[in-house]
């Protein structure tokens, strides 16, 4: 029988849980857990993958919701079109994404990772519960991988892998969806790869690398790869939201030994039985009686683990739980606090940016240049200058536009095409030749005015006319 422990015992060897003193790596086997954390996971997690199966499939504007078309530069986003102008827009979704993830993981902690992570939903929601159905329980598992290859084994891994393959097949093509259309890949699929090899090539790469990753990496992508684990500590306070473990409340741990009738008092015992389903319920292998670390994830499979003991026992729940560092010490925690008041601020800052940018973009690009060579023409008594409109419709659907030319003076105006009708994201340039008499006060200024029909938004272009000084000036 274990003692007691007064103290919970460190790590002691300074690496990562996942990996063994020598240097090679720990296979991670995480137990089947049920509580209330988990459940709530599972309900997440399909419902994250459902977005993602639907993003290149719902048509939102006659457009998939998202189809990011690299080669062409159209871009379909929600029911709103972008081309390649609109690149500076990535500027402020980038910086939103990111002070959104430092205001949550100050107030949070690391709930991204343990819940809304790709890596997370796909590996737990996906690929370990694949594993589960063919290879069974934790203690099935670990038991087959110390034994003998028997066909029986040979025939579950090859079932498992191939299962696998298969879904991180089905996955990169819903990743290459979004990139081309699910029309365009559908017939692409069903078609000789030598018609499309780099499609084909992208397909191939991205189902190795998802079978990869999920099928062996694992773990080790967030504790080695990742950054976001160790820039935690920077984030964190002892305000924010982390997965912990009691300390007060569990030490001195040790197994649970009833007191026998006549004997003396025993002495005090934790609520920690020293079980460890905590350590072997976590899907990176660490003890979280050792406190935080960089390996945690938040995905409470240790609290839904432990809860399920203290249920049996008879105890309060709670020995592990989600709380604050200050929570676990007995002290009050606090939510408005100078760290989450400055994050909060740079996220406001950065999604009024962002909206205003959207709102005040117009559904159309209207741009005036000037032809290349000599800036005017001379012909006799006059002055031409000669201009190019180009026009880009960005509404998802065609759109007409009508042109006006407004001039301060009396003035010859060429131009072809004064209405323009284009498809979503089409283009067209309209040649624009002014020509004035050489008695006009020169230089000036003139308009240009676009009209959107559907929208009504209206772009007024100032151009500059150029020409030689009048006689006499």
């Amino acid at each position: 029988m274990s003692q007691p422990q007064s103290q919970p015992q460190g790590p002691g060897t300074g690496h990562l849980a996942s990996i063994k003193e020598d240097g090679s790596r720990l296979a991670i086997h995480p137990s089947d857990v049920h509580g209330r954390f988990i459940t709530r996971r599972r309900v997440v997690f399909a419902l994250l993958i459902a977005i993602y199966v639907a993003l290149p499939l719902v048509q939102v504007g006659g457009h998939p919701a998202i189809h990011l078309d690299i080669a062409s530069r159209h871009f379909y986003l929600f029911g709103k079109t972008f081309n390649a102008q609109d690149f500076w827009l990535v500027l402020f979704l980038l910086t939103t994404a990111g002070f959104s993830l430092l205001f949550a993981t100050a107030w949070l902690g690391r709930v991204w990772c343990g819940w809304a992570c790709p890596q997370t939903v796909f590996l737990e929601g996906v690929y370990r519960q694949i594993e589960r159905w063919i290879d069974g329980p934790r203690e099935r598992r670990l038991k087959a991988a110390a034994g003998p290859w028997t066909p029986a084994r040979v025939l579950r891994a090859v079932a498992k892998h191939g299962a696998w393959v298969l879904v991180s097949w089905l996955l990169a093509h819903v990743f290459l969806a979004l990139f081309l259309s699910a029309k365009d890949l559908s017939a692409m699929v069903t078609h000789d790869p030598a018609g499309h090899p780099v499609a084909f090539a992208w397909a191939m790469a991205v189902t190795g690398a998802l079978y990869f990753n999920f099928a062996w990496f694992r773990e080790q992508l967030c504790v080695v790869l990742c950054p976001y684990g160790r820039l935690q500590s920077a984030m964190h306070d002892r305000d924010s939201l982390i997965i912990g473990y009691d300390l007060t409340r569990g030490e001195p741990r040790g197994r649970l030994v009833k007191a026998k009738q006549g004997a003396p008092d025993a002495p005090r015992q934790g609520d920690c039985v020293d079980c460890r389903k905590c350590v072997t319920a976590c899907p990176t292998g660490i003890d979280i009686r050792n406190g935080l670390q960089m390996d945690c994830i938040a995905c409470a499979q240790c609290v839904d683990a432990c809860d399920e003991v203290m249920d049996k026992l008879g105890r309060p729940r709670g020995l592990v739980r989600y709380d604050s560092l200050n929570g676990l010490a007995g002290q009050p925690s606090r939510v408005l606090r100078p760290r989450l008041f400055a994050y909060g601020a740079f996220l406001l800052v950065s999604v009024t940016a962002l909206s205003m940018s959207l709102l005040r973009r117009t559904p159309f690009e209207a741009n005036l240049l000037r032809f290349q060579g000599s800036p005017y023409l001379l012909e006799g008594s006059t002055v031409r200058n000669q201009f190019e409109l180009h026009l880009v419709n960005k509404h998802p659907t065609s759109s007409t536009f009508t042109l006006k030319v407004e001039l301060p003076v009396e003035a010859s105006v060429v131009l072809p095409q004064k209405e323009v009708t284009l498809a979503s994201l089409e283009d067209f340039r309209v040649p624009l030749f002014v020509t004035v008499e050489r008695a006009e006060k020169l230089p000036f200024s003139f308009r240009i005015l676009v009209t959107d029909q559907g929208s009504g938004k209206v772009k007024d272009l100032e151009a500059r006319f150029l020409g030689p000084p009048s006689p006499g000036s």
